[in-house]
């Protein structure tokens, strides 16, 4: 009697152990084979990104203008599904690089993600010719033209990420150049997204609100980011992870219905800030 309820325990403890396994596998995104390219993939949210994509059974290129930083970022990923490759895409010549180590690859893009970008703040009295083209080249130009180059790879059905900012639609002080160069971008996407939809070719973009990265400290004082919560309606800075599963998300099938779409995902800044 004892070994039979011993049993019959044991055999709902191992039911709710598969049954819990299978929800965690249809909960979890799955990109097995896929194939994706991230760029500026070293730090921040193209790092965490890469992680998240690799933890889903990815292949992921990541690119970056500094191959030092590249290897950091491979030897903390540590996953044979991650290759790196040194690609300024600020400029046509480095675009070139990863169009042709696409093309040497003979496989087809299932998610490119064009996150690569750059930030200089100041006012319009102080800006300069410097700030302005280093800016518009990095965050328009680059997301513009590798996009066009990768075009004749990307699979029918793929999904293309921007990387854009809540700075698109807000008017911060000292973010003229910055905020154009998003406002530009979301405009690209959106057009892109009908441009590419005879192709089925899902087009989206993730504006993040204040986010703890390396390139949020460079670019700002600890004062600033100790206010950044006061403006926030959850009160805290996001975290690169949860702006990587936003893009896993628009990147995956539970996003086949979405395309043109600019997905906020500020703690609710963009409201919250105008009470």
């Amino acid at each position: 009697m004892l070994l039979l309820l011993f049993v019959t325990k044991l055999l709902k403890y191992i039911n709710l152990i598969y049954l819990c396994n299978s929800i965690l596998k249809f909960i979890k995104m799955n990109f097995t084979n896929k194939n994706v390219i991230i760029t500026g993939g070293t730090t921040g949210i193209g790092f965490a990104t890469a992680q998240a994509f690799i933890s889903a059974g990815a292949n992921v290129w990541i690119t970056g203008r500094n191959e030092e930083n590249l290897q950091k970022a491979a030897s903390a990923i540590n996953s044979t599904n991650l290759k790196t490759l040194v690609s300024d895409t600020s400029n046509l010549e480095g675009i070139s690089v990863l169009e042709k180590a696409v093309a040497e690859t003979g496989n087809k893009i299932d998610v490119l993600y064009l996150n690569a970008g750059i930030a200089v703040f100041s006012s319009i009295q102080e800006s300069t010719e410097a700030d302005f083209d280093a800016q518009f080249n990095t965050n328009v130009k680059g997301p513009y033209f590798t996009l066009q180059k990768l075009l004749p790879y990307l699979q029918d059905g793929a999904s293309v990420i921007f990387t854009s900012s809540t700075v698109a639609t807000a008017a911060n002080l000292g973010s003229s150049i910055y905020s154009a160069t998003k406002g530009a971008l979301n405009k690209i996407a959106q057009i892109a997204a009908n441009e590419l939809a005879d192709r089925k070719i899902r087009v989206n973009i993730v504006s993040p609100g204040a986010i703890k990265t390396e390139g949020l400290e460079k670019v700002t004082t600890s004062e600033i980011r100790d206010h950044f919560p006061t403006l926030i309606a959850l009160n805290r800075l996001g975290n690169p992870s949860e702006i990587a599963k936003t893009v896993l998300f628009l990147s995956s099938d539970d996003a086949s219905y979405i395309s043109g779409t600019e997905l906020l995902v500020d703690g609710g800044y963009t409201t919250f800030a105008r009470k």
